[in-house]
């Protein structure tokens, strides 16, 4: 954990990349006691150009990524290294990407989870900083024991992780090795804020999809919830927790790992059953904790947690309980879930295209509206229900809500922005646009719109001031890309 990001220079990897589908060359390197990344398409003489890595992401167990910045935004590399695989591959999600992704913002969950101190963006947007992003690399004794100020000189405390109830106990490790299938920060919450021996359900609510039309592996979980499903846990109950077999202070050498594992299993099981069970394997984990492709993160695997008895039963049996259902994870907080949580969950997997979902998340979403009418997130959220549904007046009424709410909610400025030009009220539009792009210039379909409305206004100046900006921040853009050469042209056209 100590090791989980640092300064790009302190971790580089270097090293080629060329990616088929979309015909790109990358190289990691080092000049000039400076890191780059740079790209090149040979069969597009005119595109090549570089990014200066500044961080990196990923102790190097099973991968390493970078991060770069653009004009203070902070993005990450397309391209990861692969531990597993020594070699260099496309970001999980862009392996048959057409066009290269330079725009993937470094969200804050991400840097959470790998840094400390980290610091936050600025109001509005995903990945602008004002300075450095987090204050200390890698995971630091604060990230688990609290602020630790005047620690040293005994006048301050700090949290025992071991001593806590249970349940405030493993949030401490559920923070970062839990996603669920969705994620809820609670009002005015962010997941960042949560310290040592704060309750993680008041930061954020963790719901499980059952009963999918997708299939559902083992491949699919967490640590945590994968260690949730075995008898060991199941038996043992609160007394076992992830510090039962890993010490997070002290990470086992190759030639010790067999044997330090197997101490932990016959910590429980005891010394008579490793005298009979097999005491000519002394790896327990090869066969109850086998390594399986983790679905998460490509090209890596991870450990199976259920801590299998049989060693044969690999195979993942999801729970048939009638149709799709969003449970709450952990079980005991189901009693905390929310109408707003349902509503936005849904909603997140709307996005995610999970069949069904969409109705479930108009249902919820209009519930959600009436015991929560100033909230912007749902109010943003019915209001692309109610757009995709033609329901311009209704969806109109909400975004203005969401943003006499929240001046900075970006969905809601540039859906309604959306209805502005189509209504005709072109001003009003490139106002809502204009704010939202410059607080999210990655986004590049808002400023594609901004330089369209500019262009059809016959101010090819402004409007190739955006195709400019899009291209800075997404430079293999296709159609901003062609339309930028139209707007070149003479005379210039407005056609993407």
């Amino acid at each position: 954990m100590a090791r989980a990001s640092g300064v790009a220079a302190d971790g580089l990897i270097t090293g080629e990349l060329r990616h088929k589908p979309s015909g790109v060359a990358y190289r990691v390197y080092r000049e000039d006691d400076r890191t780059w990344m740079s790209y090149e398409r040979e069969k597009e003489k005119d595109f090549r150009g570089q990014r200066e890595l500044l961080y990196f992401l990923g102790s190097g167990v099973k991968g390493r990524s970078y991060l770069f910045s653009v004009q203070g935004y902070l993005f990450e590399t397309p391209i990861n290294w692969y531990s597993q695989e020594h070699q260099w591959n496309m970001t999980p999600a862009y392996t048959e990407a057409r066009e290269i992704p330079m725009n993937l913002p470094s969200y804050v969950d991400c840097l959470n989870c790998h840094t400390s101190g980290m610091q936050v963006p600025e109001a509005g947007t995903d990945s602008k900083f004002s300075g450095a992003p987090f204050a200390h690399a890698g995971i630091t004794c604060e990230r688990c024991h609290g602020a630790g100020q005047g620690h040293g000189e005994g006048k301050g405390t700090i949290v025992n992780p071991a001593k806590l109830p249970a349940e405030r106990r493993d949030a401490i490790c559920m923070e970062c090795h839990f996603e669920g299938t969705v994620a809820i920060e609670q009002p005015g919450k962010r997941l960042y804020q949560f310290e040592p021996g704060d309750r993680l359900s008041d930061y954020a609510h963790y719901f499980l999809l059952s009963g999918s039309a997708q299939p559902e592996t083992v491949e699919a979980l967490s640590q945590v919830e994968a260690m949730s499903l075995s008898m060991c846990k199941r038996k043992s109950g609160n007394k076992m927790w992830c510090v039962s077999c890993h010490d997070p202070h002290r990470e086992p050498g190759a030639e010790e790992r067999a044997a330090y594992y197997r101490g932990k299993c016959l910590n429980c099981h005891g010394e008579s059953l490793g005298a009979k069970h097999h005491p000519d394997k002394q790896d327990c984990t090869q066969c109850h904790m086998p390594a399986l492709p983790n679905q998460a993160v490509a090209h890596t695997q991870s450990t199976d947690h259920r801590i299998l008895r049989h060693p044969n039963a690999v195979q993942f049996k999801a729970k048939s309980i009638g149709g799709m259902h969003l449970t709450s994870f952990p079980e005991s907080d189901a009693s905390l879930a929310t109408t707003r949580d349902f509503a936005l969950a849904w909603e997140a997997l709307a996005q995610r295209k999970i069949e069904g979902a969409s109705h479930e998340a108009e249902e919820y979403l209009r519930k959600a509206v009436k015991e929560h009418p100033d909230d912007a997130r749902v109010l943003a959220a019915l209001g692309f229900v109610e757009q995709e549904r033609g329901h311009d007046k209704e969806a109109r009424e909400l975004y203005e809500r969401a943003l006499k709410s929240d001046p900075l909610n970006n969905d809601a400025a540039t859906n309604l922005g959306t209805l502005e030009a189509r209504a005709g009220h072109l001003r009003r539009a490139v106002q809502l646009w204009q704010g939202a792009f410059e607080r999210a210039p990655h986004r590049s379909a808002i400023g594609m719109d901004l330089a369209m409305a500019f262009c059809a206004a016959g101010q090819k100046d402004d409007a190739r001031l955006y195709a400019r900006r899009v291209l800075e921040f997404n430079p293999d853009f296709a159609s901003a890309k062609k339309l930028w050469g139209h707007l070149n042209e003479d005379p210039a056209r407005c056609k993407p």
